[in-house]
C-alpha cells in the first residue's frame, strides 16, 4: 500500500489518517476501487471467510496449519461454537479464535475505535441526580472499609470506599474509587476493571489475615473488586477442596487459577 499509494500519488496525510483510525480502504475516496476492492483487512472477513481461507490453503500443506479467525467485539458464544464446527466438518487441522478488544493490548488495533472519538466527543456521560446501589463491608487490616456500588439506567456508574475508622490510606482508595467511576461511565466493562483490581495486596491487611479469620480480601483494592462483582453476581465461588498446607501460615491451601492459593496470609505458589 505505501508503495503503490506514493507511486499513484493518493497516499496523503488524510488518507494515512483514515487508515490510522482503521477505516477501510473501500471508504475512503483517494484510494483506487479496484486496489480498495483488495485491500482487506482481518477484520474485514467474516468468520466463516477465515475458516473457509484456511481449508483452502491447508488442501496441499503436509506439515500442520493453524489461523487466527478475528471476531469483532460483538462476537457471541454461538458465533464462535459456530466457527469451530464449521473448522471441524471442513476438516481443519488447527484453528484458533480472537474477539477484538478482550485484552488491554492487541496486534492488530486502530489509533482510534469510534466515529465519535475521532470527531472528538467525548463517552463520559454525565452522572445522575439519583443513584442506587448496595454498600458492603469489609475488615481490613487497618480497619473497616464500606464500599458502595450504585446503578443508573445504563449499569454500574460509581463506587465509593470508606474506612470506617481513622488509619490506612484514604487518599489512595478515594482515587481508585474516581478513576474506577469515571472508566464505568466512559463505557469500560466493569468486569475488566473488577478483574485488575482483584489480588492487590496490602501488607497491613495480609499480616491481619494470619490471626483474623473475619478478614477476606487481600487489600483495599481486592475489596472494591470484590464489591464490584458482587453487585454484578459474578463473585466466584472458593469452595474447592484445599490440596495442601500453606508454607507461611499452615493454613489449607486452594487450587485457583492453576495456582495454589491461601486464603489465610495471601500466599501464592505462583507469586
Amino acid at each position: 500500500m505505501e508503495r503503490l499509494g506514493t507511486a499513484q500519488g493518493w497516499l496523503t496525510d488524510e488518507v494515512r489518517r483514515l487508515l490510522g483510525e482503521g477505516v477501510p480502504p473501500r471508504e475512503i475516496p483517494p484510494i483506487p476501487r479496484a486496489l480498495a476492492e483488495v485491500m482487506v483487512t482481518a477484520h474485514e472477513v467474516s468468520p466463516e471467510g477465515h475458516v473457509r481461507i484456511q481449508a483452502a490453503f491447508q488442501k496441499y500443506t503436509d506439515n500442520a496449519v493453524s489461523k487466527t479467525v478475528n471476531l469483532p467485539a460483538s462476537a457471541t458464544v454461538g458465533d464462535v461454537d459456530e466457527t469451530y464446527r464449521l473448522a471441524f466438518q471442513l476438516g481443519c487441522k488447527g484453528i484458533t479464535v480472537y474477539r477484538d478488544g478482550c485484552r488491554d493490548h492487541q496486534v492488530i488495533t486502530s489509533s482510534c475505535t469510534t466515529r465519535e472519538q475521532v470527531a472528538g466527543v467525548s463517552n463520559l456521560r454525565p452522572r445522575a441526580r439519583t443513584t442506587a446501589g448496595t454498600t458492603t463491608k469489609y475488615r481490613m487490616g487497618c480497619g473497616t472499609l464500606f464500599v458502595t456500588v450504585n446503578r443508573d439506567d445504563r449499569g454500574l456508574c460509581e463506587v465509593f470506599a470508606n474506612l470506617g475508622k481513622a488509619g490506612g490510606c484514604p487518599a489512595q482508595s478515594e482515587a481508585t474509587c474516581r478513576a474506577i467511576s469515571v472508566a464505568l461511565r466512559s463505557g469500560v466493562e466493569p468486569g475488566v476493571l473488577s478483574e485488575q483490581l482483584r489480588g492487590i495486596r496490602c501488607l497491613s491487611t495480609i499480616s491481619r489475615r494470619k490471626g483474623g479469620k473475619e478478614i477476606e480480601v487481600l487489600s483495599c483494592p481486592d475489596a472494591i473488586g470484590r464489591a464490584m462483582e458482587t453487585a454484578l453476581g459474578t463473585v466466584e465461588e472458593t469452595t474447592a477442596a484445599p490440596i495442601s498446607v500453606c508454607p507461611d501460615c499452615g493454613y489449607p491451601l486452594r487450587r485457583e487459577a492453576g495456582c495454589s492459593v491461601c486464603d489465610n496470609c495471601g500466599h501464592s505458589k505462583c507469586g
